[in-house]
């Protein structure tokens, strides 16, 4: 049997396991052929599993990610739980290479907690989305209390504002249209005040149903709220989700911004180690 397919198991965006966003990485992948890469992924299904090799552009690493469906260039919690699962026992940080270039990552080594790191994510790109009624009528809701708008940090991410966190617990999505209709988008549904939001995310189009905990998407929420005055720039924020498939998760994110210039996007959160396996074909 051969190391290379040896992986770890980690909780990413909470500090108990079992709970948070489950994720895979192979930290020796580049004994694994290309062509097994994706079935091994869906084999897992976990949201994301992630594939280690050596860097190639100044980073310490070089990682590739994949959902069940496809790979990604650039995926939040992919990032954070390689970063923690591959830095030193000691170590204060980790620069993993992606798709979207070079991902900082500091860590925050606190006793008798789990590791806790914060990513310095891509700046997402506002992009056209003129869809609006057909999103509110897939994810079943009446109207958003902000523009519904989309963005680009490397996976695209639309927005909509509902009117409490209650009523983005009720939601029931449509997600054979959500998949059919809305296949490049991680759909977001968001309610909340302050520092405090709650978010769910559907991803049919992507090979998951509803995801547990999206550092992406929260990147991107964040420069949202910023842009629509509900979020000052430096202020941090914590993002509650996954609640409704039972993998409650936490996700801080902070936005610095200067004359409505976003300069700096950073999502931090923390994570465990929960496992260990091996798969046992040559």
């Amino acid at each position: 049997m051969s190391p290379d397919y040896r992986y770890v198991i980690c909780d990413v965006f909470t500090e108990t396991p079992l709970a948070g966003n489950a994720l895979a990485v192979f930290r020796d992948a580049p004994g694994i052929p290309e062509e097994r890469l994706q079935p091994i992924a869906r084999e897992i299904n976990f949201s994301e599993t992630v594939f280690v090799y050596p860097p190639a552009a100044g980073g310490d690493a070089r990682i590739r990610i994949f959902t069940p469906g496809r790979e990604l260039p650039f995926a939040g919690h992919p990032i954070l739980g390689s970063a923690i699962v591959l830095a030193a026992a000691d170590g204060d940080g980790i620069r993993l290479e992606t798709g979207r270039g070079v991902i900082p990552v500091r860590l925050e080594r606190r006793a008798g907690r789990p590791p806790f790191g914060w990513m310095i994510q891509p700046l997402p790109a506002v992009i056209p989305f003129a869809a609006g009624d057909a999103l509110l009528a897939a994810v079943g809701a009446a109207r958003s209390a902000v523009p519904i708008e989309a963005y680009d940090n490397g996976v695209r991410h639309v927005f909509v504002a509902l009117d409490g966190p209650d009523a983005v617990a009720r939601l029931a999505p449509d997600m054979g249209r959500l998949a059919k209709e809305f296949a490049e988008y991680g759909v977001n549904c968001f309610a909340g005040a302050g520092a405090r939001w709650k978010t769910r995310m559907f991803a049919p189009g992507h090979g998951m149903t509803e995801d547990p905990a999206t550092g992406s998407a929260a990147g991107s929420l964040v420069v949202h709220l910023h842009r629509h005055g509900l979020v000052p720039s430096g202020e941090e924020i914590v993002i509650s989700q996954g609640a409704e498939v039972r993998r409650p998760s936490a996700l801080h994110a902070r936005v610095t911004a200067d004359g409505g210039r976003v300069e700096r996007v950073e999502v931090g959160g923390s994570a465990v180690i929960v496992g260990r396996g091996e798969f046992t074909f040559d």
